[in-house]
């Protein structure tokens, strides 16, 4: 793993659109040498004296905990700026506001509703941006999610991917962009009703063949997940969605990955799948919401199970965030 990330000095991410395929295996390679650095209790200050804002309109665990934490443990300081703490869209318009963080910061964490929002940020500032989540896109979900991959099966070109529930949201577009750059196979599995833009799939198709991959939209789960490597799936109504809940509810319930499900991809029994949520999930009794009508997306039989690898993925948001910010920030190539 050698890819060079010194051409991504100075440069913000919004989606992962902004990344060619090699500088998106590049920023993977260097996610898994910080990995590796860090197993070894291996703390070289790479972002030593750095400030990094953290501008959230959005709750947030995984995502505020690993940007505090990749900073932290890189010598920097990490400062969260919630709705209230700051003037934004109220006494100070957002270009003004980005203005004056750009002049304190040394890069910016937006994760919040309007994507033009983390675009007019990105214009203003000055510094590197990254998105942190916004209700179009969610990149840095979704280098965690390549690098848990890439860490189970040691390489992604050709893997089969199937996602199952909501095929439009952040989570499955921001996963759709990064598997067909990186040549994986991936199905979205998903009632027509939700099912994404076919002229945008096609043009994601087009990518993914130029790579030796696909992207194709499929309506039958046990049609859907035949081959699967990795099954996907997320909550099946966003931040922002609740009033739609039990609509989605009602018409999701035959997408909630299950044990048959895992069997029908043909790769259970040989050890060649894995689970993988971007969590929070609903997949037992412990919360308001599945003590009342159970579990949603997933089972918990599956969510439990030997292949799942949700907390591997979502400590992996620790690892692809720090290389994000080692390489927007720094000038020398870290080997």
């Amino acid at each position: 793993m050698t890819g060079n990330t010194k051409c991504l000095r100075g440069r913000s991410l919004l989606t992962l659109m902004d990344l060619t395929g090699e500088e998106l295996k590049a920023l993977l390679d260097l996610a898994a040498r910080l990995k590796e650095r860090r197993a070894h209790a291996r703390r070289d200050g790479l972002l030593r004296y750095r400030t990094i804002a953290l501008l959230f309109e959005k709750s947030s665990t995984r995502t505020r905990c690993a940007f505090v934490t990749a900073a932290a443990e890189e010598g920097a300081t990490a400062e969260y700026l919630g709705l209230h703490d700051i003037h934004l869209g109220s006494k100070e318009s957002l270009p003004d506001t980005a203005r004056v963080l750009g002049r304190m910061f040394d890069g910016l964490a937006f994760r919040g509703y309007q994507h033009d929002t983390v675009v007019q940020l990105a214009r203003h500032a000055g510094i590197p941006v990254w998105n942190a989540l916004t209700d179009d896109w969610h990149p840095t979900q979704a280098l965690a999610d390549l690098q848990t991959i890439r860490e189970t099966f040691g390489t992604l070109q050709g893997l089969r991917i199937s996602y199952c529930g909501d095929g439009r949201n952040n989570v499955v577009k921001s996963l759709i962009l990064g598997a067909a750059k990186c040549g994986m196979h991936l199905v979205d599995c998903t009632p027509p009703q939700l099912a994404p833009d076919p002229s945008w799939i096609k043009e994601m198709d087009r990518c993914a063949q130029a790579a030796g991959g696909s992207i194709r939209v499929i309506h039958e789960p046990l049609e859907a997940v035949a081959g699967a490597n990795v099954l996907y799936t997320d909550v099946w109504a966003s931040m922002g969605e609740e009033l739609q809940f039990n609509e989605r509810v009602e018409l999701l319930r035959p997408y909630q990955v299950t044990m048959d499900m895992a069997s029908a991809t043909g790769n259970l029994e040989n050890g060649r799948l894995i689970f993988l949520h971007c969590l929070p999930a609903f997949h037992n009794h412990a919360t308001d919401v599945t003590r009342e009508i159970g579990a949603l997306e997933v089972s918990d039989e599956v969510f439990e199970a030997p292949f799942s690898r949700v907390f591997d993925q979502a400590e992996n948001r620790v690892h692809t965030i720090k290389a994000l910010m080692v390489a927007s920030l720094e000038s020398e190539e870290i080997k």
